[in-house]
């Protein structure tokens, strides 16, 4: 056995050296936020394994099958890094999520339609750009459904796919857009207006509309006009 070394007079004492160790991180999204917010670089790839598929799910329902929805998931994340000390409340990581990419969608929606309006006064000081067109694999119907959302209003667009599309409670979507849900409820109302007229020249969506769409579109009406009423909303109010 060797001989133990003892220190010499004077000597500093010998420190242990201690070895910080990360946990992993639980599947509370408390826990999460809290690890993002203390800047743990795993917390950032747990962030993007967690969610990716529901924030490219929501892109792809207010967007359909886009060239840019890949690029808009890497941006809807740099977002949220950039401002996660902005959240107050962890439980709702999700939904929150789920804002930002709507707000992402419906940025790129308007800055496509200002690209259009000024390439009408000056094609050819405009650059080149790739035409984004749906894969040989994406059904008719699915074509003529987004064919029909490129002619709508943004607002009214974004209301009616993560409704009728996606599925979202009216709650929710109200909160993945940041208003009220009487808005929400009057921007479907218009919604459902206007992809009724416009998707009557598609043939492939026929079937939905007559029967499930037009279903779900009148519940939508009636949702609207009775939150309208008890709101006791002006005219004014209710004018587009």
């Amino acid at each position: 056995m060797p001989p133990r070394s003892t220190p010499r007079p004077g000597a500093a004492p010998q420190v242990a050296k201690r070895q910080v160790v990360a946990l992993p991180l639980r599947d509370s999204d408390i826990a999460l936020v809290a690890a993002l917010k203390a800047g743990r670089a795993d917390a950032r790839s747990a962030l993007f394994e967690r969610y990716a598929s529901d924030v490219q799910r929501v892109l792809y329902r207010v967007l359909g099958p886009d060239a840019e929805v890949v690029d808009l998931v890497q941006d809807v994340f740099v977002a949220a890094l950039t401002s996660i000390g902005q959240l107050r409340d962890p439980s709702a990581l999700r939904s929150w999520l789920t804002g930002i990419a709507v707000y992402k969608a419906r940025k790129c929606i308007l800055r496509r339609r200002r690209w259009r309006f000024i390439h009408l006064f000056a094609p050819g000081e405009l650059p080149e750009r790739e035409a984004l067109l749906p894969s040989a694999e994406v059904s008719e119907a699915l074509r003529s459904t987004y064919a029909v959302l490129e002619k709508m209003p943004a607002d009214e667009r974004v209301a009616f796919a993560l409704r009728f599309i996606d599925g979202m409670e009216l709650t929710a979507v109200a909160q993945a857009r940041g208003v009220s849900l009487a808005t929400i409820k009057r921007h479907l109302s218009k919604a459902q207006q206007t992809f009724r007229t416009l998707a009557a020249a598609q043939p492939a969506l026929a079937p939905w509309l007559d029967n499930a769409l037009d279903n779900a579109l009148d519940d939508a009406v009636a949702d609207a006009s009775s939150d309208a009423a008890s709101d006791g909303l002006t005219q004014e109010e209710q004018a587009p």
